[in-house]
């Protein structure tokens, strides 16, 4: 088994009521694949395909109100990394997990989501 990770950012603003009024921050994504390596180029997925998809994700949130994207009405870090899931899970049976974080390095604040377990239970 191998795995790989493909990082991107994107800027955008959010509210999370009762919590916090309108907002914004510089986001960190990390999404990582795992799985046999391929024979020629050792990486579990195509990297190439996968730089593609993470781009129509980013152009989608990037410099956006994530509260009017259709699924997230509650854009909780929580939230995005699922939808960010969701994205991308269908084209990549490799995925394994996606890291979301905000915040400078050593005052970042983020959650990890691995959707593989609700995927072989069928839900």
């Amino acid at each position: 088994m191998i795995e790989t990770f493909k990082e991107f950012t994107f800027e955008a603003a959010h509210q999370l009521q009762p919590y916090s009024g309108l907002h914004g921050h510089s986001f960190r994504v990390s999404v990582h694949l795992v799985g046999e390596p391929d024979p020629v180029y050792g990486w579990p997925a195509n990297l190439y395909e996968l730089e593609q998809q993470i781009e129509v994700v980013r152009k989608t949130i990037d410099h956006t109100y994530l509260n009017d994207i259709e699924g997230l009405a509650v854009p909780s870090l929580e939230n995005v990394a699922r939808w960010i899931w969701d994205k991308l899970e269908s084209q990549f049976p490799q995925l394994d997990r996606v890291e979301v974080c905000r915040g400078a390095q050593g005052q970042a604040e983020g959650t990890v989501y691995s959707g593989r377990a609700l995927h072989k239970a069928g839900a």
